[in-house]
Protein backbone atom coordinates (compact mmCIF):
# COMPACT_ATOMS: atom_id res chain seq x y z
CA UNK A 1 0.00 0.00 0.00
CA UNK A 2 0.99 3.46 -0.58
CA UNK A 3 1.25 6.07 2.26
CA UNK A 4 0.66 9.77 2.13
CA UNK A 5 3.48 11.70 4.14
CA UNK A 6 1.46 14.16 5.35
CA UNK A 7 -1.24 12.24 6.80
CA UNK A 8 -1.19 9.95 9.77
CA UNK A 9 -4.12 7.95 9.36
CA UNK A 10 -3.91 6.23 5.61
CA UNK A 11 -7.35 4.03 5.68
CA UNK A 12 -10.65 5.18 7.23
CA UNK A 13 -13.53 2.91 7.67
CA UNK A 14 -17.35 2.91 8.49
CA UNK A 15 -18.36 -0.42 8.59
CA UNK A 16 -17.63 -2.38 5.36
CA UNK A 17 -16.47 0.76 3.54
CA UNK A 18 -13.22 2.20 3.88
CA UNK A 19 -10.95 4.99 1.86
CA UNK A 20 -7.06 4.11 1.35
CA UNK A 21 -4.67 6.05 -1.00
CA UNK A 22 -5.23 5.22 -4.37
CA UNK A 23 -4.22 2.06 -5.51
CA UNK A 24 -2.82 1.19 -9.08
CA UNK A 25 -4.53 -1.84 -9.15
CA UNK A 26 -7.75 0.33 -9.92
CA UNK A 27 -6.43 2.57 -12.70
CA UNK A 28 -8.01 1.43 -15.29
CA UNK A 29 -11.54 0.59 -13.55
CA UNK A 30 -11.39 4.30 -12.51
CA UNK A 31 -10.40 4.82 -15.84
CA UNK A 32 -13.18 3.70 -17.24
CA UNK A 33 -15.82 5.31 -15.24
CA UNK A 34 -14.32 8.41 -15.90
CA UNK A 35 -14.39 7.68 -19.31
CA UNK A 36 -18.24 6.89 -18.69
CA UNK A 37 -19.01 9.98 -16.76
CA UNK A 38 -16.92 12.22 -18.79
CA UNK A 39 -19.77 14.58 -19.48
CA UNK A 40 -19.85 15.83 -15.66
CA UNK A 41 -15.71 15.80 -15.55
CA UNK A 42 -13.65 18.29 -16.02
CA UNK A 43 -11.48 15.78 -18.74
CA UNK A 44 -11.27 17.16 -22.15
CA UNK A 45 -10.62 13.75 -23.88
CA UNK A 46 -11.06 10.00 -23.30
CA UNK A 47 -8.66 8.54 -21.20
CA UNK A 48 -6.71 5.51 -22.85
CA UNK A 49 -4.34 2.66 -21.20
CA UNK A 50 -1.34 5.00 -22.20
CA UNK A 51 -2.35 7.81 -20.79
CA UNK A 52 -3.77 6.29 -17.29
CA UNK A 53 -0.33 4.39 -17.28
CA UNK A 54 1.76 7.69 -17.72
CA UNK A 55 -0.87 9.21 -15.06
CA UNK A 56 0.03 6.91 -12.44
CA UNK A 57 3.33 6.73 -12.97
CA UNK A 58 4.02 10.15 -13.26
CA UNK A 59 1.48 11.93 -11.35
CA UNK A 60 0.17 9.84 -8.51
CA UNK A 61 3.21 8.09 -7.56
CA UNK A 62 4.66 11.55 -6.56
CA UNK A 63 1.89 12.37 -4.91
CA UNK A 64 3.30 9.81 -2.39
CA UNK A 65 6.61 11.44 -1.95
CA UNK A 66 6.09 15.07 -1.30
CA UNK A 67 5.42 16.15 1.97
CA UNK A 68 2.30 18.48 1.05
CA UNK A 69 0.81 17.09 -2.44
CA UNK A 70 -1.71 19.38 -3.55
CA UNK A 71 -4.55 16.08 -3.66
CA UNK A 72 -4.93 13.32 -1.90
CA UNK A 73 -7.24 10.68 -3.81
CA UNK A 74 -8.39 7.29 -2.27
CA UNK A 75 -9.61 4.34 -3.41
CA UNK A 76 -12.75 3.99 -2.41
CA UNK A 77 -13.37 0.15 -1.33
CA UNK A 78 -16.43 -1.84 0.01
CA UNK A 79 -15.11 -5.03 1.62
CA UNK A 80 -11.67 -4.46 0.03
CA UNK A 81 -12.88 -3.99 -3.79
CA UNK A 82 -12.41 -0.92 -5.23
CA UNK A 83 -16.40 0.86 -5.98
CA UNK A 84 -15.16 4.60 -6.26
CA UNK A 85 -12.04 6.77 -6.05
CA UNK A 86 -11.76 10.65 -5.00
CA UNK A 87 -10.15 12.75 -2.23
CA UNK A 88 -9.40 16.38 -1.82
CA UNK A 89 -8.15 17.93 -4.83
CA UNK A 90 -6.68 21.69 -5.49
CA UNK A 91 -5.39 21.81 -1.59
CA UNK A 92 -4.82 24.98 -0.58
CA UNK A 93 -2.60 24.99 2.90
CA UNK A 94 -2.46 28.49 3.65
CA UNK A 95 -6.30 28.85 3.15
CA UNK A 96 -6.65 25.61 4.58
CA UNK A 97 -9.71 24.73 2.19
CA UNK A 98 -9.84 21.77 -0.63
CA UNK A 99 -11.88 20.64 -3.35
CA UNK A 100 -14.03 17.17 -2.86
CA UNK A 101 -13.68 14.77 -5.89
CA UNK A 102 -15.68 11.38 -5.93
CA UNK A 103 -16.83 9.45 -8.67
CA UNK A 104 -18.44 5.80 -7.53
CA UNK A 105 -18.54 2.95 -10.26
CA UNK A 106 -21.01 4.18 -13.16
CA UNK A 107 -22.86 0.52 -12.59
CA UNK A 108 -23.96 1.24 -9.10
CA UNK A 109 -25.16 5.34 -9.42
CA UNK A 110 -28.62 3.95 -10.30
CA UNK A 111 -28.80 2.28 -7.06
CA UNK A 112 -26.08 3.53 -4.83
CA UNK A 113 -25.61 7.24 -5.74
CA UNK A 114 -27.09 8.74 -2.53
CA UNK A 115 -25.74 6.24 -0.13
CA UNK A 116 -21.92 6.18 -1.69
CA UNK A 117 -22.08 9.95 -2.27
CA UNK A 118 -22.69 10.29 2.09
CA UNK A 119 -20.70 7.57 2.84
CA UNK A 120 -17.60 8.97 0.59
CA UNK A 121 -18.23 12.84 2.15
CA UNK A 122 -18.25 11.30 5.86
CA UNK A 123 -14.62 9.55 4.98
CA UNK A 124 -13.18 12.15 3.29
CA UNK A 125 -14.07 14.75 6.32
CA UNK A 126 -12.09 12.72 8.59
CA UNK A 127 -8.97 13.52 6.61
CA UNK A 128 -10.10 16.84 5.39
CA UNK A 129 -11.24 18.11 9.03
CA UNK A 130 -8.85 15.49 11.24
CA UNK A 131 -6.09 14.95 9.55
CA UNK A 132 -4.84 17.84 7.76
CA UNK A 133 -7.00 20.09 9.79
CA UNK A 134 -8.42 22.18 6.59
CA UNK A 135 -11.02 25.07 7.66
CA UNK A 136 -13.08 24.31 4.58
CA UNK A 137 -13.79 21.58 1.92
CA UNK A 138 -16.52 22.18 -0.99
CA UNK A 139 -17.79 20.52 -3.93
CA UNK A 140 -17.95 22.30 -7.44
CA UNK A 141 -20.16 20.74 -9.73
CA UNK A 142 -21.28 21.36 -13.37
CA UNK A 143 -25.30 21.70 -12.99
CA UNK A 144 -25.58 18.50 -14.71
CA UNK A 145 -26.42 16.32 -11.92
CA UNK A 146 -29.24 17.57 -9.71
CA UNK A 147 -29.86 14.59 -8.20
CA UNK A 148 -26.39 15.38 -6.26
CA UNK A 149 -27.27 18.77 -4.45
CA UNK A 150 -30.00 17.57 -2.15
CA UNK A 151 -27.27 14.66 -1.17
CA UNK A 152 -24.87 17.49 0.03
CA UNK A 153 -27.38 19.75 1.72
CA UNK A 154 -28.40 16.04 3.69
CA UNK A 155 -24.79 15.88 4.89
CA UNK A 156 -24.67 19.36 6.34
CA UNK A 157 -23.08 21.13 3.38
CA UNK A 158 -24.13 24.65 1.97
CA UNK A 159 -25.18 26.12 -1.44
CA UNK A 160 -22.36 28.83 -0.92
CA UNK A 161 -22.22 29.58 -4.94
CA UNK A 162 -24.23 29.67 -8.20
CA UNK A 163 -21.70 30.57 -10.87
CA UNK A 164 -24.41 31.30 -13.72
CA UNK A 165 -23.48 30.20 -17.35
CA UNK A 166 -19.45 29.63 -16.17
CA UNK A 167 -19.02 26.23 -18.30
CA UNK A 168 -19.51 25.91 -22.14
CA UNK A 169 -20.97 22.20 -22.29
CA UNK A 170 -22.24 20.73 -25.64
CA UNK A 171 -22.60 24.20 -26.90
CA UNK A 172 -24.76 25.78 -23.99
CA UNK A 173 -23.48 28.03 -21.00
CA UNK A 174 -24.15 25.91 -17.89
CA UNK A 175 -24.03 26.93 -14.55
CA UNK A 176 -21.77 26.05 -11.78
CA UNK A 177 -22.88 24.84 -8.22
CA UNK A 178 -20.41 25.26 -5.42
CA UNK A 179 -21.22 23.35 -1.77
CA UNK A 180 -19.06 23.88 0.99
CA UNK A 181 -18.80 22.97 4.68
CA UNK A 182 -16.71 24.36 7.10
CA UNK A 183 -14.89 22.37 10.10
CA UNK A 184 -17.08 23.47 12.78
CA UNK A 185 -13.83 21.39 15.55
CA UNK A 186 -11.26 24.30 14.98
Amino acid sequence: MNYYKVLNNQIHTIGDYSIEPIRYQDRFEIMKWRNEQIYHLRQKEFLTKESQEKYFTEVISNLFKTEHPDQLLFSFLKNKKCIGYGGLVKINLLDKNAEISFLMNTNLEKNHFEEYWLLFLELVEKVGFFDIFLNKIYTYAFDLRPQLYPILLKANYSEEARLKEHCLFENKFIDVLIHSKINDKI
